[in-house]
């Protein structure tokens, strides 16, 4: 088992019909079928990653994570993942202060998705005599987001994608909070730890936001206002519309507009290459 094992198996999957929108799922009659991800990309980090180890000390990183040998003693490689929706997922939600049903169906839908993709990668791994744990699908997996009325604010979670995402190399951070990789922030990330050796991919950037140009286009595109140049993004108004957007539209919900209609919604921007 090697990753060019991994991308054919993650290849055949992105081009099935189990990465399109159910028609009994879709939302409008011209989104059923609809296909959700484009072609992922793959990163890889030690499982004694520094940067990783480092989370665990480090309570602006926003999380308390386990490390990738306490989900699994065995741990070699930490895996990470970028979906990248497709344009007609993207281009649906570009303006207007609700998200279209086609970036709804996309979240929804496509976190199901992602789900059965771990799962794909999982037991192709298990086939191949590796241990693996999908930390998002484990029962020891728990994440919080709690409001001012609920207790909060707390946001926090015992493993974090976009941090994985980093140490493995798939790009940096945004203002908006988003994750921006090579083919842009508006998709979903996913992870799995495994036993399998894998060489680590070098980060892009030393910098944390190094494929961030701070343009401001997200603070603009948010309707909760939730954004500032300064200081980037409040959860607090933020998950206020989400809960909205969900009592609404449920069981959906989503928002998407920071990371479509901005220079780093397909792509790096341009300068941070």
């Amino acid at each position: 088992m090697s990753k060019e094992d991994l991308k054919k198996a993650a290849a055949d999957f992105i081009g099935s019909a189990e990465n399109t929108v159910p028609p009994d799922k879709a939302l409008k009659p011209h989104i059923a079928g609809m296909r959700i991800y484009g072609e992922p990309l793959f990163g890889f980090a030690d499982a004694d990653d520094a940067y990783i180890a480092g989370l665990a000390g480090s309570p602006e990183a926003g999380i308390q994570p386990l490390l990738p040998r306490e989900w699994l003693p065995g741990a070699q490689t930490v895996i990470a993942f970028f979906l990248p929706f497709t344009e007609e997922v993207r281009s649906s939600n570009r303006g207007g202060a609700i998200p279209s049903p086609e970036w709804l169906n996309g979240r929804i839908e496509g976190q199901a998705v992602v789900e059965t993709f771990c799962r794909l990668l999982q037991e192709a791994l298990q086939a191949a005599g590796y241990e693996v744990v999908v930390p998002g699908l484990d029962k020891r997996f728990w994440v919080k987001n709690l409001l001012p009325e609920e207790g909060g604010p707390l946001f926090t979670s015992n493993w974090s994608e976009r941090h994985a995402a980093y140490a493995c190399g798939l790009g940096t951070f945004s203002l908006s909070r988003s994750f921006i990789t090579r083919k842009g922030a508006a998709g979903r990330l996913g992870s799995i730890i495994t036993a399998l050796k894998i060489p680590a991919t070098p980060r892009p950037s030393p910098d944390l936001y190094g494929y961030c140009n701070f343009c401001g286009a997200c603070v603009k595109n948010c309707p909760a206002e939730a954004i500032e140049k300064s200081s980037g993004k409040d959860h607090v108004p933020c998950s206020r519309l989400l809960n909205k957007i969900r009592a609404e539209n449920a069981p959906y919900y989503g928002c998407g507009k920071c990371q479509t209609a901005t220079p780093c919604e397909a792509g790096i921007p341009a300068g941070k290459l």
